[in-house]
């Protein structure tokens, strides 16, 4: 059996749009995805403001978009594709991380998988599910329009207080579930297990293309030091491309229980010595990241997924009393850390050369 392709390419804000070009075409993009079918651009918001590593980037939407419309992909057959969450606006954060613009200016249907906006279906999975049965007992709705579309994954490279780190997979955390998805993070790997699953029925290509020019290290996906690291990657495999990702930011990617699911059902290959690295030399990468680091909020959020306080989960955040627990995170992440931490961290970053290229992006 074939190994697994994990393309990884050395960038720079110079040439980083032709790099894109290269790096799908070293990945050989245009054999996973299906020509007779839409391509839905799972764009990566993780929070409404931009702070460096947080969000898909400008230029990985314009590369990935640039290289399609120059393949012969027709342009009225791309979309980009958002989801709301019930702490982080997506029309907002579109905005302020300089999505929307780069849309417009290829005429990409920017699409948001809102109710009523877009309608939802009930699915069911043919393949084994681990935990979303049990967490949707009514059944487990997505979207009707991700439903026979190829799917290309549009992560960053981070850290997450939840999964340790967040790439490919966790990604289809935030298209094929709705606002309510945060009822699973207390089974979180077990769910994203389950979603791959469905990716591979629904999606008649599927595809990931990584960011790591900003790399974020720390209480992700949010709460991060953000890092220079100048790397691109693209791969078929949502579990191969996360695990080489886990690898370089100095994890073992089979400790972590999303891979490690994910490889022992067949859904990809998590083990590193089973994955095929073409493109630059990424063999001395370790970037000795921190996956057990928490802030406030996060540490709240453990004490009733996994502590003491999980008796209470569903009473806490299933019933009328949940939105205390969005008031929370909105003002921990909003009010308090990103005026008095994060706005000069990102402002820091504006100074370096993917800084300098994300500003001269246009705002609308």
């Amino acid at each position: 059996m074939a190994k697994p392709v994990v393309a990884v390419l050395r960038t720079k804000p110079e040439t980083v749009l032709e790099d894109y070009a290269r790096l799908l075409d070293l990945a050989g993009y245009q054999e996973h995805l299906d020509r007779n079918a839409e391509v839905a651009l799972k764009i990566n918001i993780s929070w409404h403001v931009w702070y460096p590593a947080c969000s898909s980037t400008p230029w990985q939407i314009e590369g990935v978009i640039k290289k399609l419309l120059a393949d012969g992909w027709p342009r009225e057959k791309i979309y980009g594709a958002h989801n709301r969450t019930v702490v982080v606006s997506a029309k907002k954060g579109e905005v302020a991380n300089k999505h929307k613009p780069v849309l417009d200016k290829y005429g990409i249907r920017n699409i948001h998988l809102y109710e009523p906006e877009e309608e939802w279906v009930r699915y069911e999975p043919k393949g084994k599910m681990l935990a979303l049965p049990e967490i949707y007992p009514d059944g487990i709705l997505i979207p009707k329009r991700l439903i026979g579309s190829n799917i290309i994954q549009l992560p960053t490279a981070k850290t997450h207080v939840f999964t340790t780190m967040t790439g490919a997979m966790k990604n289809a955390f935030g298209g094929l579930l709705h606002e309510r998805r945060h009822w699973t993070h207390s089974v979180i790997h077990e769910t994203l297990v389950d979603l791959l699953t469905i990716q591979k029925e629904i999606h008649p290509g599927v595809f990931a293309v990584t960011d790591a020019t900003f790399t974020g290290d720390g209480p992700g996906p949010r709460c991060m030091i953000p890092h220079e690291k100048d790397l691109i990657l693209a791969s078929a495999d949502q579990v191969a491309i996360d695990a080489i990702v886990a690898k370089m930011m100095g994890f073992d990617p089979m400790s972590l229980k999303f891979i490690r699911l994910a490889h022992e059902a067949g859904l990809g290959v998590g083990d590193p010595a089973e994955i095929e690295v073409v493109g630059d030399d990424i063999s001395g990468e370790n970037w000795h990241y921190r996956g057990d680091q928490n802030t406030l909020a996060s540490r709240g959020q453990k004490l009733i997924y996994w502590g003491p306080l999980k008796p209470l989960e569903k009473f806490l955040l299933r019933t009328a009393l949940a939105p205390w627990s969005y008031a929370a995170s909105i003002l921990y992440h909003d009010v308090f850390w990103y005026p008095l931490i994060g706005k000069r961290r990102a402002k820091a970053a504006l100074k370096g050369k993917w800084g300098k290229l994300f500003a001269s992006y246009p705002e609308r």
